[in-house]
């Protein structure tokens, strides 16, 4: 596939980017998402077709579980926001993807991200606001209190800790 542009259309693209540089990341935000989204899709069924030992549509006789379509899921990214993601699924309902644990909204690195804010004083009201802005969706100050909770969990763990052998 061959993209040709002439001389006079480049240059109005360009006086538009001009005018509107903010739609133009904005264009390019939502369709590093959608590849984000179809990368992540395909690694699942990757990893589904694994499971069941056969490429879709592949017949073995004998075979007891089969692919049984998808359903939709939205998955938080740090540095890129919400991702779609279609999680594929097998008829008994013995696949789980690990790709993108079943539990979680959001990755690991957002989470010690919202702890690191907490621990400098920044209040779980006030990350909940922030996060629309920060990652394009809102994180409730009770999801933000359950990040928090291993990190708090450590801490007490640290201050109950045995100090009788210390000199």
């Amino acid at each position: 596939m061959k993209f040709e542009v002439s001389v006079p259309e480049a240059i109005d693209l360009f006086n538009e980017i001009k005018k509107q540089p903010k739609q133009l990341f904005e264009m390019i935000r939502a369709d590093v998402k959608e590849t984000v989204g179809h990368y992540l899709t395909s690694l699942m069924n990757a990893e589904l077709t694994h499971f069941l030992g056969r490429d879709p549509y592949e017949r073995i006789e004998g075979a007891q579980n089969h692919r049984n379509g998808s359903y939709n899921r939205k998955f938080t990214l740090k540095g890129l926001g919400e991702v779609k993601v279609h999680v594929p699924r097998d008829r008994k309902g013995d696949f789980n993807t690990q790709v993108i644990p079943a539990s979680l909204q959001y990755e690991k690195e957002l989470r010690q991200d919202l702890s690191m804010m907490f621990l400098t004083g920044v209040s779980t009201r006030t990350l909940s606001m922030l996060s629309r802005k920060l990652i394009g969706r809102s994180i409730s100050p009770a999801e933000i209190s359950n990040a928090n909770k291993e990190l708090t969990d450590s801490v007490e763990k640290w201050r109950n800790r045995d100090l009788s052998d210390e000199p």
